[in-house]
């Protein structure tokens, strides 16, 4: 939250995956075209967001086949926290968004984000 500021700070979801750290940088050698997480941005919200996805990883029935789908695909498991990670920045966005100016956002759609 402390992050975020205000509304209209971030253009796109894409801005505030950026600026959260969870955006995919390429990370290709040769015929291996791979992606991993930016290292730049807010390491406070990145470490945020590491923690939601290891929590959710652990309790979260949808969570679990998400995660279970995406290593069906031939992902590692670390890539399938990498997916992950960006689909719970592109849900707080989204709630974060949807909230007005001066309205607080409810703590029980952020805990579903979470």
């Amino acid at each position: 939250m402390i992050s975020w500021s205000h509304q209209g700070r971030f253009r796109s979801e894409a801005a505030f995956a950026s600026f959260a750290g969870v955006s995919p940088m390429p990370a290709s050698s040769g015929l291996t075209n791979r992606h991993r997480l930016n290292r730049s941005g807010d390491r406070q919200l990145d470490r945020a967001m590491h923690t939601i996805t290891l929590i959710r990883i652990r309790l979260d029935p949808s969570t679990k086949t998400y995660v279970a789908h995406k290593i069906a695909e031939g992902k590692t498991a670390r890539d399938a926290q990498r997916c992950l990670k960006r689909v719970v920045c592109r849900q707080i966005f989204k709630i974060l968004e949807r909230a007005e100016g001066s309205q607080l956002v409810e703590a029980k759609e952020l805990a579903q984000a979470a």
